[in-house]
């Protein structure tokens, strides 16, 4: 009974405490399943080697005292990497557009934390897809309709995930009618380069620039 108890309790500590990771910066938005950046925080984005799945897209990175929740919607070929930003604060406490630093891989604790907690993330009142770019993800998590994905998506007429190209409207699926969503105009349309909507923080320098 008592080493049983032992071990539930090793168990649980170690889920409050999380893992320890070498974790990398990364200063140049992108997205594996096609998270819009024109629509969230994209200074706050995780991108771990595991794929995006449909409730664990939220977590928390601590070191030194400070902790972060950061998006975790992209797939990295191996590395631990955050956004510049967010290693430059975790590290030194500051913006990395105030006091920009380098570096390589530091040991961070990181832990799950419920999808709610990075809501203060998103710009569109849900996590905002490509609706011509990300259907094989959304139909995975309509396909556990009681995932977080699945209950807060929203799809936008929008191609790529620094918003270059498209049109900047919401549009609607119905999997009963069809596997391609409806929008106001013509899915995968444009007309035109759509203005600058995300920017990066340069590595090393803190300048802000377009999203290339």
């Amino acid at each position: 009974m008592f080493p049983s108890f032992s071990l539930g309790l090793t168990f649980l500590a170690a889920l409050v405490a999380g893992e320890t990771r070498g974790i990398t910066p990364h200063d140049m938005y992108s997205s594996s399943v096609g998270v819009l950046g024109c629509k969230i925080d994209t200074n706050r984005v995780a991108y771990w080697p595991m794929s995006v799945d449909c409730d664990n897209i939220c977590v928390r990175v601590s070191y030194g005292g400070r902790s972060l929740e950061l998006l975790r919607i992209d797939q990295s070929g191996g590395a631990y990497d955050i956004s510049y930003d967010a290693y430059n604060y975790l590290v030194s406490g500051q913006s990395a557009t105030v006091h920009p630093i380098t570096g390589g891989a530091v040991n961070m604790e990181v832990q799950n934390v419920p999808a709610e907690n990075c809501v203060k993330h998103l710009k569109a009142g849900g996590l905002a897809l490509s609706a011509s770019n990300s259907i094989n993800y959304v139909a995975s998590c309509l396909g556990q309709p009681n995932s977080w994905v699945a209950r807060n998506y929203r799809l936008f007429n929008i191609q790529d995930p620094v918003c270059h190209w498209g049109y900047d409207e919401q549009c609607s699926l119905d999997l009963k009618i069809s596997n391609q969503p409806s929008c106001p105009r013509a899915l995968g349309s444009t007309n035109g380069r759509l203005p600058d909507t995300v920017f990066n923080i340069q590595y090393g320098t803190g300048a802000v620039v377009a999203a290339p």
